[in-house]
């Protein structure tokens, strides 16, 4: 979750006044992102050591499950019914719906959704794989896919810890996120999900919004790592940025700053994976020349 999209959200719920109810259920949303943020952090660093297989944190993808539950829940049934009369926090709204299902498919999703290809992990020449060692006098590899006791993603291995989402619910003790939601492919809901919150956005915000901006890069993402759709995905980030230049309000300083950052990453994306370019850092030319160094029309001050 965008760090952007907390920030708007605690905005609209402190200024929410004439709808306490409405306040308070954004409040538990915002506490539930927060919460929910390092756990999201940590598993995408763990995925990342090795790419072949699960890693053997499960209890960060159970928790995981359980925040998007609740919030989905919260989401759903308390938020996105009172919209009608909303532009912007109903764009919002609609987006942290599409990014709890974003969050399903990357870490609860069958069939699984693998981040990077397996012909990315090679072995150093004269070095044999650990991934096809035998364990000496203990059978079958566990590293194996053939092995039935290899553990999975779903099977952890240790108790959960103390802890759960707003409210001082607990997560259950059954350790499954089976127990939680059903396996299934959600990539569908999650890709009408994102197509119905940009398209909201698209007709309640200007082209150079932060959440409009956020709904943008966070779908860009969803195509590349979960649909595979990689052309699709940098169109998609080019486009958006040609659209910020081409927007004519201004903004603040702080929508400002949050916009360039944006379409900082955006310019990122639409190089993803396009050869050595693709890997481009912050601090790199390359990243540089995607984020504007002189105001974009319709803003306000320069960077």
């Amino acid at each position: 979750m965008a760090e952007i999209d907390t920030k708007h959200l605690g905005r609209f719920a402190t200024n929410m006044d004439d709808s306490p109810f409405l306040s308070s259920q954004l409040f538990q949303v915002m506490g539930n992102l927060t919460l929910l943020s390092p756990y999201v952090t940590r598993a995408r660093k763990l995925r990342r050591l090795d790419t072949t297989r699960h890693t053997k944190s499960a209890d960060l993808y159970c928790r995981i499950i359980w925040y998007c539950k609740v919030g989905l829940q919260i989401l759903e049934q308390n938020i996105l019914p009172l919209m009608q009369k909303f532009g912007e926090l109903k764009a919002l709204a609609y987006k942290l719906r599409a990014s709890y299902y974003h969050l399903y498919v990357l870490f609860h999703n069958k069939p699984a959704i693998s981040l990077k290809a397996r012909a990315q992990v090679h072995t150093p020449p004269g070095f044999k794989s650990p991934r096809n060692r035998r364990d000496k006098g203990k059978g079958m590899d566990r590293g194996s896919p053939n092995d039935p006791f290899r553990p999975s993603s779903v099977q952890p291995t240790h108790e959960i810890e103390s802890g759960g989402p707003v409210g001082g619910v607990q997560p259950p003790t059954e350790y499954a996120p089976d127990f939680l939601i059903p396996a299934e492919d959600y990539r569908p809901v999650a890709l009408e999900c994102f197509q119905e919150a940009c398209a909201v956005a698209d007709k309640h915000l200007w082209g150079s919004h932060p959440l409009r901006l956020s709904a943008k890069v966070e779908m860009c993402a969803f195509l590349y790592d979960c649909l595979h759709e990689k052309e699709r995905s940098r169109q998609l980030a080019k486009a958006t940025i040609a659209e910020v230049y081409n927007a004519q309000e201004g903004m603040d300083d702080d929508m400002f700053e949050d916009a360039a950052e944006l379409v900082g990453i955006l310019g990122r994306m639409m190089k993803r994976g396009l050869g050595s370019n693709s890997g481009s850092t912050p601090g790199n030319s390359e990243a540089s020349k995607a984020t504007p160094s002189v105001a974009m029309p319709g803003m306000m001050n320069p960077i």
